[in-house]
């Protein structure tokens, strides 16, 4: 069977379908990362009190008290980290055995679809897991560079060397949290496609509810009002 017959597989509502949700995740992503500046995003107004956080740091004497809170902010993403690779690993066995998913999937949802259209759906889960697996690894090791910037950043606010040091702390610690949202982001798109199984209809009801569900967190949500407030 060549690759032609194999997409041939896919129906036009299935392409349309994984087009939107592709279309979606990217544009959510751009939205809340590149906002309007009259309606910031939940995650931009964080980034303002991480920059906040990290000038209160400089006269804080000692600074167990911001270790402990990147500390926690690491162990947050090895967590996400080691389960987007369990999942991933799931995904992946789940593969090595799709005649019997297509099988057990086929009789449930009364549909008759051949082993490589599951390969594919199971496929793409995957992709989603293994870029969420990369973004939770890429924001563990930005939260150690911003460990050993606010380690040198001088105690003393005269020393010409304080703010711009703690300004780097902080815009590192900005990017570490932008990969984690990102990777959190591609968790909830590898839930998304899990629909997919249930038919393309199903996918698209997912992503329409993924998106609202994001959108609501990050410019609609109780959190957001209160840390305008």
């Amino acid at each position: 069977m060549t690759w032609l017959d194999r997409i041939s597989l896919f129906t036009t509502l299935d392409f349309v379908a994984l087009g939107i949700m592709l279309i979606g995740w990217l544009l959510i992503g751009w939205r809340i990362e590149h906002p309007n500046s009259k309606k910031l995003s939940t995650s931009q107004i964080m980034a303002i009190f991480r920059r906040k956080w990290m000038i209160q740091m400089i006269t804080r004497e000692p600074r167990i008290f911001d270790a402990q809170i990147l500390s926690g902010l690491r162990q947050g993403t090895a967590f996400f980290a080691s389960t987007s690779v369990l999942a991933l690993g799931g995904v992946l066995a789940v593969m090595g055995n799709a005649e019997r998913l297509s099988g057990v999937a086929n009789d449930l949802i009364l549909m008759d679809d051949p082993t490589f259209v599951w390969e594919a759906k199971l496929g793409i889960i995957a992709l989603f897991l293994t870029n969420a697996f990369l973004k939770f690894a890429w924001s563990n090791r930005l939260f150690g560079y911003a460990a050993v910037l606010m380690a040198a950043v001088p105690n003393d606010v005269c020393d010409p060397e304080c703010i711009p040091c703690a300004n780097k702390a902080a815009e590192i610690n900005v990017l570490a949290a932008q990969s984690f949202n990102r990777g959190l982001r591609s968790i909830y798109f590898a839930l998304t496609v899990t629909a997919w199984i249930a038919g393309s209809v199903a996918m698209l009801l997912a992503t329409f509810f993924t998106l609202a569900v994001i959108w609501r967190r990050e410019f609609g949500s109780r959190s957001r009002t209160i840390l305008l407030s």
